[in-house]
């Protein structure tokens, strides 16, 4: 049976109608219990995942093989942290609502059946699902201004670039006569033929997806929507779409338009410069540092494009690795910013940093490690993730793109080391609040990921090779 291909989704939606219907009981406080019922639904299909069949179901329109299960694990370690990180922090903000963990769970959902779309359509749909439910939690705090604002400026950008990624792929269908990424591709296999029409839908389907990964010149919701949204939210926009938008743009640009790619190519190198230049300098003078983990996030786009750009399998190899490395630094990042609160009160600009190693020496030892991991510092797991992409730039020719991404590594060190400078070296403006055990737990684990990554990469680097073998063909 084909269902089967799609039991790990078909079990997460089960289980977000399941948790739908406890939250609706009339009992009080039940976001823990939806909480911890959306993390056992995400662990659960992590099992069905990695033990999941290949093949395609649905009439081509949904694939299972090595890529599509690489990235669901990723998506829902990220979806399983989002949901850890705001525990406690939304029990202290008075929005522990059972919606929260049905939001995520429903955008991991969504997010899941991209990562396996074969088709236009199904991508399409999967990416919706994914938006819908991200404009919601951006605007979850309803009561303060910012995150309402937050909220309406994703909904407003982000269906302008649902309309455009449409509309390319109306063209798609129109040129090719299809919207199977199959038979898109055997419709492509000689690019002198490729009708006009086609390459121009595939700019507008780009754009779509580049607004997605917030990468330049698409980004420009990000820095207020990463400072508006509360920070658990943050971080999972932060963390589990990236890697599937991510790996969304390496499917339908590696697959069916693989044979064109002297036409992407170019756009590509072009977005990637874009964001590692922006990502560099616009995050220096920034003060609070959810805009400026916005700032940053936008560079490790403009990074991970590098090894698309190189439109080989070393590339893809290297942009699945920096992804998973990205993640949980990301994680470990965000898992500090939620545990930063005085006296009752969330705080968020740099500043509030200051002295950080005299009042709580591991929080700040870990937030040092996450930045020298950004910053590309070796042995840290950031600088490998970086030395995989810059050379299989350098392998592809791409020069300029692998040279460009050095200096703004360089630049980029700047306001990394900044942070540690004011928690180090700085004098205390009074100690943070004690943090909840489940902030400490997501901060702990991918610091150790990010520590000991280099004693033993092989089992990331040879499953993100069998990923891509199998996107690849």
């Amino acid at each position: 049976m084909t269902w089967t291909l799609a039991l790990p989704e078909l079990v997460l939606a089960l289980c977000g109608l399941a948790i739908l219907g406890i939250g609706v009981l009339p009992k009080r406080n039940t976001f823990f219990a939806c909480a911890m019922a959306a993390i056992g639904a995400f662990l659960l299909t992590a099992v069905l995942v990695i033990g999941a069949p290949e093949g395609t179901a649905f009439g081509g329109q949904f694939v299972s093989d090595a890529f599509s299960r690489f990235t669901k694990v990723l998506v829902l370690l990220g979806a399983a942290a989002g949901v850890v990180l705001s525990l406690d922090y939304n029990a202290r903000e008075g929005l522990d609502r059972f919606e929260y963990p049905v939001l995520l769970l429903f955008a991991t959902l969504g997010m899941m059946v991209m990562v396996s779309a074969n088709d236009l359509m199904a991508l399409y749909i999967g990416l919706e699902l994914l938006s819908l439910s991200l404009y919601v939690v951006a605007a979850f705090n309803r009561d303060d201004e910012r995150s309402a604002e937050a909220g309406l400026k994703y909904f407003v950008l982000g269906a302008l670039a649902s309309g455009l990624l449409l509309y390319g792929a109306s063209l798609v269908y129109g040129f090719a006569g299809t919207t199977s990424f199959d038979r898109i591709a055997d419709a492509l296999s000689d690019p002198a033929k490729a009708s006009q029409g086609v390459v121009v839908g595939l700019v507008f389907v780009i754009v779509g997806l580049a607004f997605k990964v917030s990468a330049v010149p698409f980004h420009m919701w990000t820095p207020d929507v990463y400072e508006g949204a509360p920070t658990p939210v943050t971080a999972f926009f932060a963390a589990a779409p990236k890697v599937a938008a991510i790996a969304l743009f390496a499917r339908v640009l590696g697959g069916p338009f693989g044979d064109l790619a002297g036409q992407w190519q170019q756009v590509i190198v072009l977005t990637s410069l874009l964001s590692m230049v922006l990502g560099a300098f616009a995050a220096i003078g920034q003060q609070n540092i959810k805009r400026l983990m916005a700032y940053s996030s936008i560079g490790h786009v403009g990074y991970a494009l590098v090894g698309l750009a190189s439109a080989s399998e070393s590339g893809m190899r290297g942009l699945l690795i920096y992804m998973a490395i990205y993640l949980l630094m990301t994680l470990g990042a965000f898992a500090v910013l939620v545990a930063m609160r005085r006296q009752g009160r969330a705080v968020e600009r740099v500043s509030d940093l200051a002295g950080l190693a005299r009042t709580d020496l591991g929080m700040a030892v870990w937030m040092a490690i996450f930045m020298f991991s950004m910053a590309g510092i070796p042995p840290l797991a950031g600088f490998f993730g970086k030395m995989f992409v810059f050379k299989a730039a350098i392998d592809a020719g791409l020069w300029t793109l692998a040279i460009v991404g050095v200096l703004a590594s360089v630049v980029s060190a700047f306001y990394y080391l900044r942070i540690v400078k004011v928690m180090f070296f700085d004098e205390p403006v009074g100690a943070l609040d004690a943090r909840a055990g489940s902030v400490s737990f997501v901060m702990t684990a991918s610091g150790l990921f990010t520590v000991l990554f280099f004693i033993y990469p092989a089992p990331l680097v040879a499953a993100a090779q069998a990923a891509v073998a199998a996107l690849l063909g």
